[in-house]
Formats: structure tokens, C-alpha cells, sequence
């Protein structure tokens, strides 16, 4: 059996793929991308923004939301982990910028892409289902915005009793399991922007837990080698040379 995949790795090992599969022995490799992520690629990580669980930070991340969508003109995914979190900030944001704004639930999921495609300029605020299995090459998507690490919601039942199985065994189920889950999803969702060797473009995650927490490390070393800064005068300068 021969596994391929561009997102499962965590922290530069398969650990994690293993023991949720069970796998005892396997042979394994992790294959540099052809990709140029350090020049086709800028993640934004800004930090002047409150925790996502605070209760303004919606308020504030819409307008970080504005700011990059200025300077990316348009272009973009705004990606949320929640459907609230997405209607509040896409409700702080139309009116404040001139670009065509698309909204999931607005349409089926296969119009909403092709409006996207065919719109100019359009954004689309979007949550889980757009995280995965989406491609738009080109500067039609040049900047994917996320809005908080895509940790699964702890009161979930599949999630629950798998915190509770592994914390009972003596492990530690953050670090086990929601650490390596919300690292692979949060992979996935950076990936929509860069799909080709030409696409160039703006990563941004709103959540400053990923510089912050301890854990924040586990991210970055499992994320490609993208440019990195905190600040938006680098986001303008990127946005302007692409």
C-alpha cells in the first residue's frame, strides 16, 4: 500500500499519520515541493490583534480584513472555523471595501467558485468545506485569510472521546491529537493559494497563538518555507511587486 499526500506530515515526520492508522512498520519520505514557497509566498501573522477568543476580536480582525483586502485588491478567501465568526466579520467588512463579496451559503458551493472565478476582484467568505478541494490558479485568488488556529471544537462527540481515550491511556491529548489536527487542516487551508509554479500571493493567519504558545513551533515547522512577517507595511510592499 503506498500513501501520497501533500498535507499529512506534522512537524516533518509521519508520526502522527501512523499511529492514528495503526501503522507498526512502513517506509517513509517527505520530498521537497517544486514549488519556490519563499518567493511565491508571504504569511502574515500579525500580532497587535486580541486572542480569537476574546469577544472583540472579531471587531478587530475585520478590520485587519479590510487592510489586507486593500492591499491584495480584492482577490481572496476569508476563511473561518465558524459560521458566526464568518457572518460577523462579513458583516463588518461589506460596506467598508469596493470589491465584490461572495458569501458561502449565498449559493451551492460548485456556483459560489465559479461566480469567484469569473468575478474580478471578488472575495469569498467562506468556512470548512471550502478548506479543501478547492483550485483557482492565478491572480484571481492572490491572498488566503484564516482566521484562527483550526483547532476541532473540543465539545464535538467524535472529539470529546478521543480526548478522553487518550488522556485515559496517559497521554496528552493537545499535544496528541488537537495539536497534529489543526496543524494538517491549517496546511490544507493554505494551500488553496499556491497551485502552481506562477502563483504568487499573501498568506495571512489572524491568531497570534501561532507566535506566541509554545506550540506555535509545531505549525511553523510542519508549514512550507514561506516569507515571513508581522507586518502589514511588508504585506503592501509583497502585494505591490505581485
Amino acid at each position: 500500500m503506498i500513501l501520497t499526500s501533500a498535507t499529512l506530515a506534522v512537524g516533518g515526520t509521519f508520526d502522527y499519520l501512523k499511529r492514528r492508522l495503526g501503522l507498526e512498520q512502513a517506509q517513509e519520505k517527505i520530498f521537497a515541493s517544486h514549488f519556490d514557497y519563499s518567493r511565491q509566498a508571504l504569511l502574515y501573522t500579525p500580532e497587535h490583534l486580541p486572542d480569537p477568543r476574546e469577544p472583540n476580536f472579531a471587531a478587530t480582525a475585520a478590520e485587519e480584513v479590510v487592510e489586507i483586502l486593500k492591499a491584495s485588491r480584492g482577490r481572496a478567501f476569508v476563511l473561518f472555523t465558524s459560521h458566526q465568526q464568518m457572518n460577523e466579520v462579513y458583516g463588518r467588512v461589506r460596506g467598508r471595501v469596493r470589491f465584490p463579496l461572495l458569501l458561502q451559503g449565498q449559493a451551492p458551493r460548485t456556483a459560489l467558485l465559479d461566480r469567484f472565478r469569473r468575478t474580478p476582484h471578488a472575495v469569498l467568505f467562506a468556512t470548512s468545506s471550502f478548506w479543501q478541494g478547492v483550485d483557482v490558479q492565478g491572480q484571481q485568488l492572490s491572498a488566503v485569510i484564516i482566521d484562527r488556529l483550526p483547532f476541532a471544537v473540543p465539545t464535538d462527540p467524535v472529539v470529546s472521546a478521543r480526548v478522553r481515550l487518550i488522556n485515559e491511556d496517559g497521554g496528552n491529548a493537545f499535544t496528541d491529537y488537537q495539536v497534529p489536527e489543526a496543524v494538517i487542516a491549517l496546511k490544507q487551508g493554505f494551500g488553496r493559494l499556491i497551485r502552481s509554479v506562477n502563483d504568487r500571493g499573501l498568506l495571512a493567519l489572524l491568531d497570534h497563538r501561532i507566535v506566541r504558545k509554545q506550540y506555535g513551533k509545531v505549525f511553523f515547522e510542519s508549514l512550507p518555507s514561506y516569507g515571513r512577517t508581522s507586518r502589514l507595511e511588508d504585506v503592501k510592499a509583497f502585494m505591490r511587486e505581485s
